[in-house]
């Protein structure tokens, strides 16, 4: 007997099983790679302002051309993505930026390096809404926070790598193996093709019945050779359009989140791309500069599963906005000459709090829109996080050229993190007001 299955309300139901682990262990991969590109710019930065004779503006410009990348490559992936398919779209991004990496070491110039620097930009840009759309669907609600955030620290472990390379390689070989490492990772690319599944929402609305079959019989083996109606209870109605984001009471909720990604990302490439110079100028040997890179990111990490796991059991929005205060706090302390152990500890809290909580960000994303628009949803919000990306290491640069004390700059870097709390702060009241309001209209 034929049955019809809400595979969204059966992946809720059924165990997290090995075949998802492995969706999450894939996705963690690619990250881990993507985040290696994203902050192995941060680590050659002060190596190519003495190279190249750069000013600390000039340098700002040289790191934005990646983030202007990502910012055209989230807008464009997201929307692409829910047209030809989450896995064309993720391995599309992925030979772009990773191929483009590579290039970047045989730049000559700073105008090369840009150029190079953009084309990655846009696969990097494009592989994280993708990734992030299609792990939310596989994992169950129960569970959605945690599993997103533990794919999505494999961001943080490529910045770790970069950073524990660069302090190996820079001062020996220069900063150009940083890039050419990048070949590596393209032997990954069959691997992700032959085993990274295609979204089941999407197979179902392109009519692709048995391929959706053949996928959700590794999550349920007991489908395994029925002729079972796969359904999406999602794909109802929506079109996946920019105006479809500020529906069903959700503008005041979409434009708190766009806020929070614009001043989430600000400080993300604000502190990755300068605090190894800042450290340095504030005396700092050169392995301790990087050293720092790594516990923001190791912080990252760390506060991205922390978060996801209090996500799940208090609520996204209550855990964001506590997380941005305490970002708020740990990046004014980092300007006051604190003693080794104590800066590194305070410098893993912000990683913890901006890192991290980018991540929890996206997870927000991806549960305030339905199926049909999620990519489009989290290619828009990323997208506007690009520009606070873009607007991060030239907004340090302008200011670091005007020699302001470390303590000043350091409070005026904290400034974006209070702004998140407040906005996000308005998105958790707005969101519980929903929540609230669908709640009496069912009793």
């Amino acid at each position: 007997m034929m049955r019809t299955i809400d595979v969204n309300e059966a992946i809720d139901n059924n165990p997290f099983g090995r075949f998802q682990w492995s969706v999450v262990a894939l996705c963690a991969l690619l990250l881990i790679v993507d985040g290696y590109d994203v902050f192995v710019a941060g680590t050659v930065l002060p190596t190519l302002i003495a190279e190249w004779g750069l000013t600390k503006p000039q340098a700002g410009a040289l790191q934005a051309w990646a983030l202007f990348g990502m910012m055209f490559g989230a807008l464009a992936f997201g929307s692409l993505a829910d047209k030809i398919g989450r896995k064309k779209g993720i391995a599309i991004s992925f030979v772009l930026f990773t191929a483009s990496t590579l290039l970047t070491g045989f730049a000559s110039s700073p105008d090369q390096f840009k150029i190079f620097r953009f084309i990655a930009g846009l696969g990097c840009g494009g592989l994280m809404p993708n990734a992030v759309a299609l792990m939310n669907e596989y994992a169950p609600k129960r569970l959605r926070s945690t599993i997103v955030a533990l794919m999505f620290s494999g961001y943080s472990v490529g910045g770790m790598v970069a950073a524990g390379l660069g302090i190996g390689m820079i001062p020996q070989y220069g900063w150009k193996p940083m890039f050419f490492i990048a070949a590596l990772p393209l032997l990954m690319l069959p691997l992700v093709l032959w085993k990274l599944p295609e979204s089941l929402g999407f197979l179902i609305r392109q009519g692709q019945q048995e391929k959706a079959r053949r996928i959700y019989a590794k999550i349920d083996p007991s489908a395994r050779g029925n002729d079972d109606m796969l359904v999406f209870t999602e794909t109802k109605g929506a079109s996946a359009s920019v105006a479809e984001l500020f529906r069903h009471q959700r503008t005041l909720r979409t434009l708190m989140l766009w806020v929070a990604f614009f001043c989430c990302l600000l400080l993300v490439y604000l502190l990755s791309s300068w605090l190894p110079k800042v450290l340095q100028e504030a005396g700092y040997a050169e392995r301790a500069s990087l050293v720092s890179l790594f516990s923001l990111n190791f912080g990252g990490m760390v506060g991205a599963i922390a978060g996801g796991w209090l996500g799940d059991r208090f609520g996204l929005p209550k855990v964001v906005v506590g997380f941005f205060v305490a970002a708020a706090l740990s990046i004014a302390l980092i300007g006051f000459n604190l003693p080794a152990g104590l800066l590194f500890l305070t410098i893993f809290i912000a990683g913890a709090t901006t890192i991290g909580t980018q991540i929890l960000l996206y997870a927000s994303v991806a549960q305030l829109y339905n199926l049909s628009v999620r990519s489009t949803g989290l290619g828009w919000a990323s997208g506007v996080g690009r520009i606070g990306a873009i607007v991060g290491p030239t907004l340090g640069g302008v200011l670091l050229a005007q020699q302001l004390p470390l303590q000043q700059n350091f409070l005026i870097f904290a400034i974006p993190a209070a702004v998140s709390a407040l906005a996000m702060l308005v998105f958790a009241i707005s969101n519980a007001r929903r929540v609230d309001a669908v709640l009496l209209a069912a009793a």
